[in-house]
């Protein structure tokens, strides 16, 4: 059959190429105005009503340090985020069966959509979908005469009923008096309708590059958090931003780009791309506390905080 070549009873096709896609007009990029590349500095004010906070959510950090901590330096590390999101749909074949329900046997009426001829509904951008379709025109009727289960009877000769005891007495709603089970295979119909399926999977493939400002915080901390938006474009396929102004991010656009084609175009079709740029805040905050300097750091539009030297803590029992 045209576009199903190679299929049999229990093999798949694997991945089918799509058709080749229409290649979009570059749009303009315009960078972030200079404004826009730095986030006002965190007050004091803000950063120890955030790390109160932070303290009072874990149960084993004493209120010392937070409240009484003397900060003595803050400094901020404005970081860049850099995310792409490839959204793909790819679709596999195999031959499936299942119990004849009185369907209609159209193999071979009319010429088989081919697979990416198969009309499916794409769900929100960017979602993760799966959906099994039965190819039209494709469906045939199998007469069971040598089933391994039952023999061709609709029944499995092999498994007493149990409610029964494969009597049959007293109106079994088992086996509906029979005495013998319901084959599994072809659920007592004793025909099998066959057919071509096509599974059809939506996936979402996201990469991050996030531009390293030695502040000392670890970069997977930013994962949680967002930042102020600088940009952002959704279309077919995202060009890289060369006008931006900041190299490592013109850099790891470009790379990016390149690694989603490279991964998904041959075996998925992209349907669409989203690039974004924010800028995360991150503050790091030197307290003194007891004659010791520590540090924490705020980051994110949340005021999240990580601290890794907390000085007071206690020794907790969760029952």
């Amino acid at each position: 059959m045209p576009g199903y070549e190679g299929i049999g009873a229990g093999k798949e096709s694997g991945f089918l190429p799509p058709p080749v896609p229409l290649q979009p007009v570059a749009p303009a990029q315009p960078g972030p105005t200079p404004e826009e590349w730095n986030i006002p500095a965190l007050s004091e004010d803000v950063a120890r009503e955030a790390f109160k906070d932070y303290v009072q959510s874990q149960c084993c950090y004493q209120s010392g340090p937070a409240n009484e901590g003397v900060i003595t330096n803050m400094e901020s590390f404005n970081t860049y985020r850099l995310r792409l999101e490839t959204f793909t749909e790819s679709r596999s074949t195999e031959m499936a069966e299942k119990p004849y329900e009185g369907e209609t046997a159209d193999f071979y009426t009319q010429p088989a959509p081919t697979p990416w001829e198969v009309q499916t509904k794409t769900p929100e951008l960017f979602t993760k979908h799966t959906e099994e379709v039965r190819v039209p025109y494709t469906s045939n009727i199998k007469v069971i005469k040598q089933c391994n289960k039952c023999n061709g009877s609709g029944k499995n000769e092999e498994e007493n009923c149990t409610d029964c005891n494969g009597t049959g007495k007293d109106r079994c709603s088992k086996c509906s008096g029979a005495g013998k089970k319901k084959c599994e295979t072809c659920k007592g119909k004793k025909k099998l309708l066959t057919f071509i399926k096509l599974k059809v999977e939506w996936a979402n493939h996201v990469d991050n590059h996030v531009v390293e400002q030695n502040s000392g915080l670890k970069a997977e901390e930013l994962n949680s958090v967002n930042g102020k938006e600088l940009h952002k474009m959704t279309q077919i396929m995202v060009y890289p931003l060369y006008g931006f102004p900041n190299p490592a991010i013109v850099e790891a656009s470009d790379r990016l780009i390149k690694e989603h084609q490279s991964k998904y175009a041959q075996t998925s079709r992209i349907l669409q791309q989203r690039q974004t740029v924010e800028l995360i805040p991150v503050t790091k905050v030197n307290y003194k506390w007891k004659s010791s300097i520590h540090i924490f750091y705020v980051y994110g539009k949340e005021n999240k905080v990580n601290t890794d030297n907390y000085p007071e803590t206690c020794c907790c029992v969760i029952l």
